[in-house]
């Protein structure tokens, strides 16, 4: 009895020393424990995807490329594959698993080593978000005390799917979403058996089982997760089978990031940086949706870039890239064109190596393409001298004086052989240093369905359409004229086409303002002054309506810039954006409001919610009369004046070149009633770009091109005439109504009670014109 009763206390004392001692290894390890209730709020780092129009992928800002998807935008054989190799009691354990843990100490001890975890997928949660990597018994305690508290707070299928969102699964991969995209160009709900098991087998060594890295190791640990599934009883022995003889191909779904609309994409960018921060744009899984239309887009880069390569060409030839032997040739081949996909692309410089020169053609490698330069498409080679234009230097007559062998050259594809394997013809190129910009907006809106910011990205993420201000130059005149027209003139007023000098005393300088062509044509109509970009003529409007009305009339369309306080602001000597003029230049197809531009439509946050929507930004700035009149006055620029090259489109569109002083700078802003294009070219440092390199033959050009590719899609549509305006014939030379003896006349727009009354006399010889503007005022202005 005595024994028994020793017996009993020893038990006793026994048992409360064991559970002193587990209450004591529970303190100790759960000491310091985490706050796991983050977890609920699961907010891991996610891709930001940016949307162009018609829901196309623009790109994507991420640092680690995981894409947020719920169980139910899963194929139904993923959960189940991660769960037959991971975890296959998953949903029958409190987050500890104590006969997996068991299995794999066995399995250790008789191999000699750690071959085996008995970790959970909670476990896994756990270490990955809240505990480090470190080996000891107090982590691994930690670790199951956290998983059974996060079992009793959250459901399975919450922990599997934060689970089989964040596992990271090799080639930059975390996240089933992201690792479809990656091995099999699928998204998740998209997956086979055979892929999931691939997916499944990566968390125990992601870089060991890479498919891309070692495919045989990836099909024995695929081998192995679809055996799990099978003796499981979660598939089939025919499905098993079906499986196993399954071909996998890897392939990974492209990513648009930084190619089509890769400044478009750096403004979206900045923009997103600028509201919500970096750690949002990259980590906050946001969906932005942008108006770039990617048709518009790559009209607008292929139009920039050959507007670039042909401005560079107008500058002469540097000489080739370089001289190399014959035994040097396969290094540069290899840099040129193994297959005919976008070989026809004129924007596209490939590299060619000279194998044979004679007088009329040069024979070039190219790839593994043959091909020729005839001399006829070297007609831009000459020595660089920025006061000549091509057409003062004869056309080359002979290639030999030109290359040698031996020499690398870029060159772009003129016509394609008729037959196979044969010769290529192609045209001589140089690349251009020379960088332009193009914006294209859809007025009523202010969406911005096109943006380019300069020749290359890759090479400068600058962006020249909304980063850089320079001098607009005549393309400013527009704002000059709707102040005008409010303030007394009408298109028929006469003002003076003369030379003109202006005394500074204060610095004790002349100013002398020149025509670009530096010829006078003496009175002429306001119509005309505009239609021929006539200097002298702007400056006198200016000097009769004041500088600061000017001023605020530019501001009150939207400019956003400094501006010189005397007459040179006329000539567009205030720099500008081309995002900015854009911006302005929309009141006139608007009927009179301005818009802003929009590069962000909507923003949302990785669980869907609205962070942003953006609605038109309008604001007055002219009345719809004075629009409408500006507007078929440039329409005039295009049919008769530096705009002529706009001709093309068959179309009413409007328009007006600008050209800053020595050629710096290049413009042209066109628009139709549903689509404004503005295009900016010159370089980075103020350089001149050469003779002739103005808004009509340097800008335009890049212009034309793109809205010839574009222009179809669009119905024909004229400028609406507001009430208010009177359209009246008017004599060309002395701006009264036209008399049937009038040499000239043109069609033009007045508001109403502005018109002339006064017919032309029967024989012109000058004469005054209804307006602010008197014989007196016009002797005055000579003067």
């Amino acid at each position: 009895m005595k024994v028994l009763k020793i017996l009993l206390v020893i038990c006793l004392v026994c048992t409360l020393a064991g559970v002193g001692g587990a209450v004591w290894i529970y303190n100790w390890a759960a000491k310091d424990l985490p706050g796991f209730k983050n977890i609920t709020d699961y907010n891991p780092p996610l891709v930001t995807t940016v949307y162009a129009k018609d829901n196309e992928v623009l790109g994507y800002f991420y640092k680690e490329k995981r894409f947020l998807v719920t169980l139910d935008q899963m194929s139904p054989w993923l959960p189940k594959a991660f769960l037959a190799s991971e975890d296959a009691s998953f949903y029958e354990h409190d987050g500890v698993d104590m006969t997996a843990i068991a299995r794999a100490f066995i399995a250790n001890l008789k191999a000699g080593r750690t071959r085996q975890g008995g970790s959970t997928i909670t476990q896994q949660i756990i270490k990955r978000l809240l505990l480090t990597s470190e080996r000891s018994y107090q982590r691994k305690l930690k670790e199951a005390i956290l998983a059974f508290r996060l079992e009793n707070y959250l459901t399975k299928e919450e922990i599997l799917t934060i689970y089989l969102n964040h596992i990271f699964l090799g080639a930059h991969s975390y996240g089933v979403e992201a690792a479809s995209r990656t091995y099999f160009a699928k998204h998740a709900n998209e997956l086979t058996i055979a892929q999931a098991a691939m997916l499944a087998g990566l968390p125990q060594a992601p870089t060991r089982y890479n498919p891309y890295r070692n495919m045989h190791f990836a099909r024995q640990r695929q081998e192995y997760v679809l055996g799990q599934m099978r003796s499981l009883g979660w598939i089939t022995e025919a499905q098993y089978q079906e499986a196993m003889d399954e071909e996998i191909e890897l392939e990974s779904m492209p990513d648009p990031s930084w190619k089509v609309g890769a400044y478009y994409l750096e403004e979206v960018r900045r923009w997103l940086v600028a509201e919500y921060g970096e750690d949002a744009t990259y980590n906050g899984g946001l969906t932005v949706t942008t108006p770039c239309d990617l048709k518009h887009q790559r009209a607008a880069e292929k139009a920039v870039k050959r507007g670039l390569l042909d401005s560079a060409k107008r500058r002469g030839w540097t000489g080739p890239l370089e001289n190399v032997s014959s035994a040097d040739m396969e290094a540069v081949l290899e840099q040129g064109p193994q297959d005919t996909e976008s070989i026809m692309d004129t924007t596209r410089l490939m590299k060619a190596y000279v194998t044979k020169v004679q007088r009329d053609t040069v024979s070039v490698n190219f790839g593994v393409f043959k091909g020729i330069i005839p001399i006829k498409s070297m007609w831009w080679v000459r020595e660089p001298d920025i006061r000549k234009s091509h057409e003062d230097v004869p056309n080359p007559k002979d290639a030999r004086k030109i290359l040698e062998k031996g020499d690398v050259v870029w060159v772009t594809v003129a016509k394609a052989p008729k037959e196979e394997n044969g010769i290529w013809t192609l045209d001589l190129e140089r690349e251009p240093k020379v960088q332009g910009a193009m914006v294209s907006i859809t007025p009523d809106t202010g969406e911005v369905v096109a943006l380019v910011g300069g020749y290359d990205f890759e090479k400068s993420q600058f962006n020249r359409a909304s980063q850089a201000k320079r001098q607009p130059g005549s393309a400013f005149k527009p704002i000059v004229y709707s102040t005008a027209l409010d303030n007394g003139f009408t298109p028929s007023t006469l003002v003076l086409d003369a030379p003109i000098v202006y005394a500074n005393d204060a610095e004790g300088k002349l100013w002398r303002p020149q025509n670009f062509e530096g010829t006078f044509d003496g009175p002429i109509l306001l119509r005309t002054a505009l239609v021929k970009s006539k200097n002298l003529c702007t400056i006198r409007v200016a000097q009769k309506i004041g500088i600061r009305k000017i001023i605020e009339r530019a501001k009150a369309m939207g400019l956003d810039t400094e501006f010189p306080h005397d007459l040179s602001v006329s000539l567009g000597s205030a720099s500008v954006s081309l995002m900015n003029l854009c911006e302005a230049y929309t009141a006139f197809p608007r009927g009179g409001s301005y818009v802003k531009p929009r590069t962000v439509l909507s923003v949302k946050s990785a669980w869907g919610e609205d962070l942003y929507t953006s609605a038109p930004e309008v604001s007055d700035a002219i009345s719809p009369q004075t629009a409408f009149i500006l507007s078929t006055l440039m329409k005039q620029v295009v049919s008769n004046g530096t705009g002529w090259r706009a001709r093309v489109l068959k179309r009413p569109v409007a328009g007006k070149t600008g050209t800053s002083n020595n050629e710096h700078d290049a413009w042209y802003m066109g628009f139709s009633p549903y689509l404004l294009t503005g295009v900016y070219v010159g370089f980075d440092e103020l350089t001149p770009m050469g003779k002739w390199e103005t808004g009509s033959r340097a800008a335009s050009p890049l212009w034309v091109k793109y809205r010839q590719a574009v222009e179809k899609d669009y119905p024909y549509e004229d400028f609406t005439e507001p009430p208010g305006i009177v359209m009246v014939r008017v004599d060309a030379k002395t701006g009264k109504l036209a008399s049937p003896s009038s040499a000239k006349e043109f069609f033009l727009p007045f508001k109403v009670g502005s018109e002339p009354t006064e017919m032309a006399p029967s024989r012109s010889g000058g004469g005054s014109g209804d307006g602010p503007v008197s014989d007196d005022d016009l002797f005055k202005q000579t003067f």
